[in-house]
């Protein structure tokens, strides 16, 4: 069996084993591995981090099933799915908007931008407001309702194919009208359930448990690999519908199911944590600027949104307080501010 080595595109390796061949990318892959240290980091960090502080070796030892009974409920009850959905949710809005982005060919297409976590919202708020819905029935809801967007979107956006600039435009008045339909919503509640809607609406990790952890791993078990395996013709379609159709991409078929992994991706994580804003425009920017990698970047977009929202987290407990300030908000000023600079960069390249 031979093996050999050679670069294609700079800063990119294929390697050939037998009749195996699998690019790899040395700076992407040490990103990934570093940004996936930093998120086991802050995520130990932050299981010790609560009104009943636990030191970094407690917290090792207890997940390693040497901790004493009070430790283990500390940490395997109470804070350990905390950090698991946060994982999880970063890393769903993450890769949807490294999809939403590839497909649009814009760095703008991120499903908070163009309204498909909206469309979550108002799913969730129609259970709150008007059924006055348990926990479980609001999640169901905000997952229904981005499903429906998604294909609202979809379909408004078709005409002859789902250009990108379309879907943004499209995205970004939906986006608008789904805005206002949640502050209709929120005026016609009475008082507490106005109360619960606003909380949720923040965004927030706080009170999460295994219900929640559980529904969205199966969610991404079963979605990120489906998105990862189409991750070569996400490439081509970066290089626009004609490149791609040479290329034997069959474009229609894989922008659709791209784009509805992608949606159901925002909207289990939106159920589970509510309308976390901007992970998934950063994250998949922050990541292809440190990778300096082609494509759309996929898994280092993913530990990068995973450890976007678990420090913003840790962030927020720590200088605020324990449960005082839900994550959406921090995540919302940070991703505001970048969505600004990100504006004003575009504008200078002349690309808006």
């Amino acid at each position: 069996m031979k093996t050999s080595e050679r670069t294609r595109t700079p800063g990119v390796r294929a390697v050939r084993t037998g009749g195996l061949s699998v690019r790899v990318a040395p700076r992407a892959l040490l990103v990934g591995v570093l940004l996936a240290a930093v998120a086991l980091l802050a995520s130990v960090l932050l299981i010790g981090t609560g009104d009943y502080p636990l030191p970094v070796g407690d917290v090792v030892a207890t997940l390693l099933g040497n901790g004493d009974p009070g430790a283990e409920f500390i940490v395997n009850d109470l804070r350990l799915p905390r950090v698991l959905v946060g994982l999880l949710v970063g890393i769903a809005l993450a890769v949807s908007g490294a999809v939403f982005q590839s497909v649009s060919r814009n760095p703008l297409g991120s499903p908070d931008v163009i309204g498909f976590g909206q469309g979550s919202v108002v799913g969730a708020l129609l259970a709150i407001v008007i059924f006055n819905a348990s926990t479980i029935a609001v999640a169901g809801a905000a997952v229904v309702g981005g499903l429906v967007t998604g294909v609202l979107i979809y379909l408004l956006a078709w005409k002859k194919g789902v250009h990108g600039y379309r879907l943004v435009l499209v995205g970004i008045g939906a986006s608008a009208v789904l805005t206002a339909i949640n502050g209709y919503l929120i005026t016609k509640a009475d008082i507490v359930d106005a109360a619960r809607a606003t909380v949720w609406m923040t965004g927030s990790l706080n009170g999460r448990d295994w219900t929640q952890v559980w529904p969205l791993l199966a969610v991404c078990a079963v979605l990120l690999p489906v998105v990862l395996g189409h991750s070569r013709a996400l490439r081509m379609l970066e290089m626009g519908d004609d490149a791609a159709y040479a290329l034997g991409v069959p474009v229609e078929r894989t922008r659709l199911v791209l784009l509805a992994s992608a949606v159901l991706l925002v909207a289990v994580a939106t159920a589970a944590a509510g309308p976390v804003s901007f992970v998934a425009l950063t994250a998949p920017q922050l990541a292809r600027r440190l990778t300096r990698s082609p494509g759309p970047n996929l898994l280092p977009s993913a530990v990068m949104g995973a450890a976007l929202l678990i420090g913003a987290d840790l962030a927020s407990q720590r200088m605020f307080g324990a449960d005082q300030l839900p994550v959406g908000v921090l995540t919302g000023v940070l991703g505001g501010a970048y969505l600004l600079w990100l504006l004003v960069s575009e504008r200078k390249a002349g690309r808006i």
